[in-house]
């Protein structure tokens, strides 16, 4: 095999990627088609054991030769979140991509020891926080690639800037708990990638599809799952619903392309609301201000 065509086989090869949520669902597949394509796969899982049986699956599809290192990592606290950072900059000395993967549906209200409902503290906080936290070695690569799984589901969210308001019990819906934290998804995208206009790196964001991937919650209500089951026969399945995610972590079309918002590997059109610059400014602020980075 020359040169050129073991690139073409392996265009990521020499690329460090890394990949939340990666012991299931769109997030293992993803984990698994960058590490086929060359690259070095971090993988974030929170339960130990799944996450072996994840890379023990990647092994077994694409050889044992894959190069797959796991990390363990709670995401809904943004004490771990630091913790995971600190390990991935002292072992790594750059990253080409980041692929913000995990995600929950919640179910009850639930609110962490940091005091922020779940989703928004999984969904939202720790994305802002981990990218922010890993730019520095994103800026280390010749042209690294953020990219963040949102939802249409932003459509219908609001961003309720007050704690107090969103840990309301008497007013607490999952579903709009978990629109809200999409929508914050696509607003943190846009603004980031405003801050990284004069940068190498790009930022992007997309809509998976309504994928068969166990989302919802099993503390959620009778309704959301009664709702879930009959929409389940038309959901797709992980293998396609990470094309857009493997797309955008690795097609050469996209270079240089930021602060988009795809759909089916294409840049589609969002919420008129997700776009508002003033709002994705105070975004970020509550942001900072809620996880302690700058």
């Amino acid at each position: 095999m020359t040169a050129s065509s073991d690139f073409a086989s392996s265009p990521l090869r020499g690329k460090i990627a890394l990949v939340t949520g990666a012991s299931g669902g769109i997030g293992l597949i993803t984990a698994r088609e960058l590490a086929r394509r060359g690259a070095r796969v971090i993988m974030v899982c929170r339960n130990p054991e799944r996450g072996e049986q994840a890379r023990t699956a990647i092994r077994a599809a694409i050889g044992s030769d894959a190069q797959l290192d796991l990390l363990l990592c709670d995401l809904s606290l943004i004490a771990n979140v630091r913790t995971l950072a600190e390990e991935v900059t002292r072992r790594f000395d750059r990253l080409d991509i980041l692929v913000n993967n995990a995600g929950i549906f919640p179910g009850p209200l639930t609110i962490t020891e940091e005091g922020h409902e779940l989703s928004w503290a999984t969904n939202h906080l720790a994305v802002f926080a981990l990218t922010n936290l890993l730019l520095p070695q994103l800026l280390e690569a010749p042209q690294a690639r953020i990219l963040t799984v949102a939802s249409e589901a932003h459509w219908l969210g609001e961003i309720e800037l007050s704690a107090e308001a969103r840990n309301a019990r008497e007013k607490y819906s999952s579903f709009t708990a978990y629109c809200d934290s999409k929508l914050a998804n696509i607003m943190f995208t846009s603004e980031l990638a405003h801050r990284l206009d004069l940068t190498k790196v790009t930022a992007n964001c997309l809509h998976p599809g309504m994928v068969d991937t166990g989302l919802v919650n099993p503390g959620s209500s009778t309704l959301m799952k009664a709702m879930w089951w009959t929409a389940r026969p038309f959901m797709i399945s992980p293998e396609k619903g990470a094309q857009t995610s493997i797309y955008l972590a690795s097609s050469p079309e996209v270079e240089g392309v930021s602060g988009k918002y795809f759909k089916n590997r294409k840049p589609s059109r969002a919420s008129g609301r997700s776009q508002s610059r003033p709002e994705a400014a105070r975004l970020w602020r509550l942001s900072q201000e809620e996880t302690g980075i700058e």
